[in-house]
Formats: structure tokens, sequence, C-alpha cells
């Protein structure tokens, strides 16, 4: 148990820079250089100030339930081993958890939980949280290789360096992160989506963050084995790094099954299980399509996703009224999925997409769904019958963009997908 029990200090000496009482160099591990240069000012300035002898800083992980040794001066191992600390436990673990600058003289297997630091011949340890916002980000603390009674103004200094760092740490996470979810846009979501028989298409994605980065949103249309055409316009409740891994995740595994499984109800009960069974607590809605180019039948089912507009040969656009099941990773005793089957036939048109398409602040999301479907009437009322030509999914993706988006700066992200059965 941690606590804050004090003994008489006794006089200590700080090791030189660069190296540690173990003579291990310092360390630092982390997936961006900038980062890097944060721990490490971090770190000096504590040992300096607190005339200590170990540093060391742990960031909560992705998941908010672990710490990871992310910068260490004078604690062998600790950064190359990948330590790994769960909130609520062992001193870094605890000091996370009450929110508050926490001191532990004595060191040993009941009050710290990572080995290495006994190891490492640390007697007293001081910790603080690295928080922004109210959130905790980390832990930064120091250790002594004697006896050591932190007074209140080391208690006080710690949090003032902690408090002073956390935000350009997390300022440089941030950038980090940013740039991890530029590189997992470029990969996923293609210029234009993969050419298959029977079917022109057209895409657009647009990030809601403000600087371009992809979250949760995606398209996709593949062949199957079956000689089907799978259709998906997916949401993932979020933004960002998180929201674009999970988006990953998701399609990779819808693709998968969609090797053995041509029904669209049970591709998303499927993605469903896979959800509910390893990321709980996420959500996501889903439009799943499967076209049989030999009967003409365009079968879908929802998961809670926006409506989708048909436009058959000859006649004005129009919703499609997809009942909306739950969506993906929420739970229902009794719900089951269902799937909606609708002709079409070559020269129609299925235009899918994302609710940042139609939802906006200040904006009724029926108002948005009558913009888009005005937009896509004009965009397809060209039938060639006064000299025009019929225009190609490519223009009428642009001109449904132009008209609903325009140069509006948008707020969520926005994925959109038309698609036409050729003749």
């Amino acid at each position: 148990m941690v606590d804050d029990a004090v003994v008489p200090t006794v006089e200590h000496r700080r090791p030189l820079p660069g190296t540690s009482p173990t003579g291990a160099t310092g360390a630092t591990q982390v997936a961006h250089p900038d980062i890097a240069d944060a721990l490490t000012t971090l770190i000096e300035r504590a040992l300096d100030l607190l005339q200590a002898d170990t540093a060391a800083v742990l960031l909560t992980d992705p998941s908010g339930r672990s710490l990871v040794a992310s910068a260490a001066r004078g604690i062998t191992g600790e950064v190359q081993q990948g330590v790994r600390i769960p909130i609520g436990r062992g001193f870094a673990g605890t000091v996370a958890a009450q929110r508050r600058v926490i001191a532990v003289e004595h060191v040993d297997s009941g009050t710290v939980l990572n080995p290495l630091l006994r190891h490492a011949g640390i007697r007293s340890l001081l910790g603080a949280p690295l928080m922004v916002d109210g959130e905790v980000i980390g832990v930064l603390h120091v250790g002594s290789l004697t006896t050591r009674r932190f007074r209140d103004v080391d208690h006080e200094m710690l949090q003032l360096i902690a408090d002073r760092a956390a935000l350009a740490i997390q300022a440089e996470l941030t950038r980090a992160q940013r740039n991890a979810a530029a590189v997992l846009q470029n990969w996923m979501v293609p210029e234009q989506p993969t050419p298959v028989p029977d079917l022109d298409v057209a895409a657009r994605y647009v990030a809601g963050d403000q600087l371009g980065i992809v979250g949760g949103d995606w398209y996709d249309v593949l062949e199957m084995p079956s000689g089907r055409v799978l259709m998906v316009v997916g949401d993932v409740l979020g933004h960002g790094l998180r929201a674009a891994q999970t988006m990953t995740q998701l399609r990779t595994v819808l693709r998968t099954h969609a090797l053995t499984v041509d029904d669209p109800a049970r591709l998303v009960d499927q993605l469903d299980r896979y959800a509910r069974t390893y990321h709980p607590g996420i959500m996501a809605t889903v439009w799943c399509a499967v076209l049989s180019p030999d009967d003409g039948r365009l079968e879908m089912s929802s998961a809670g996703h926006p409506v989708p507009l048909l436009a058959l040969p000859g006649r004005a656009p129009d919703v499609v009224a997809v009942p909306p099941d739950l969506p993906v990773g929420v739970t229902m005793p009794g719900a089951t999925r269902r799937v909606t089957s609708v002709e079409f036939p070559a020269g129609a048109l299925i235009c899918a997409y994302s609710d940042g398409l139609v939802e906006r602040r200040g904006l009724d999301p029926d108002v948005g769904l009558d913009n888009l479907t005005l937009a896509l009437r004009d965009a397809t009322s060209a039938d060639g019958a006064h000299g025009r030509e019929v225009p190609s999914v490519e223009t009428i993706c642009a001109e449904i963009m132009a008209t609903v988006v325009g140069g509006t700066p948008v707020g969520d992200d926005i994925a959109l997908l038309v698609a036409r059965r050729r003749p």
C-alpha cells in the first residue's frame, strides 16, 4: 500500500548528467523524436530541481488502463523492457489513479510493482501525475538511492514541473498521432475504389478534423468469390487515430468474412460479434450491400446507418426504406438484422454516405437529406434526350459534394459512395 509517511532526509548527490548510478546511460523510447526530446527535457529538469538520483516518465496507453515506461534515467532496462503498470496498482499506477503527488519512503514489493525500481537500489520515491484538461496522460516520478524525506516544497515543485511539461508532451503526442493517422488515411482510403465488374464507382472522403486527418468513416467496394459485389459505407464513432485504427480493423474483418459470406445481414452480424468480443465499448454504423449481377438484385442491411438514395433509370432519386437495425457494438436481447432487397437494373444508381454529409451544426438532418436528394436529382437529370451526355459517376460525385458541402468547413468526417450498374 502506498502511503505518505516520511523519515528524516539523508543528504545525497545526484549523478552526472547523461549517466545513472547503475552505470547505464539515459534511455528514451517513444514513437516520435520530438516526444523523446520533450521527455528527456522533463527528466533532466526533474533530476536537477529535485536533486534526485533517478527519474522516469510513464505515459498512458491508448486504452487508458495502463502506463507504459517511455523515458528513464538511472533505471536500467525500464524502457527497453516495455514496463507496463496497470493504473491503480503499484506506485505509478496509484499516482495516476489518485491524481495527486505521492511519496514513498521505503521502496519494497508492497509499495512498488516494478521490480526494476528495487533492483536499481531506489529507497524513496516521489511521483506526480501529468494532467491535461483533467485527464491523466502519464506519471513523472523521481527516486533517491538513500532514504529521503520529501518535503512539501518537493511535492509542490514536482507537480509544478509535471503541470508545465504535460501540455508540451500532449502537444507532441497529438502531433505524432496526427502523423500516424495521416499514414492510415493514405493507406486505407484509396483515391478510387477498386474496379469491379458491372459497376462504375466513384467515392469521396473528407476528414472532419480541421487539419484533414482521417477519422472513422470508410467506404469499400470489392468483388466477392461468389461473383457478387460488396459495397460498404461505415462510420466509427469518434475521431482521430483511435477511430482510424478501429476503422481499419473493422474494414479488414468485414473483407475477411466476405470471402465466405455473401449475405449482408450475416456480414454485419459477424462484424458486430467481432466488435463486441474484442473491442467492447466501440460503436459504428454500417451500410452493407451485396449486388447479384445474375438477377439484378441489390440486398442491403443497415446497422443504424443513414438511408441510401436509389435512382432507377428514368426516375427521380428517392430514399430506400432500409430499416435501421442496431449499430455495431450495441447489444439488445432478441434483436435481429434484416435485409432489404431492391431491383438494381442496368443504369440504376445507388448513393450511400455517412452522416457527416447531411448532418451539420445548425442544419436539420431532414433538410440535409433533402439537399442531397435534390443534388443527386440535378446531377442525374441528363439522360441524353436533349443532346446532353449521361454524366459519369465521377461527375455526379463531384456535383453532390459541390452542392451539399461547397466551401463550408465540415465538422464531421464524410464518406460518399456512388455506384451505377453498367448497361
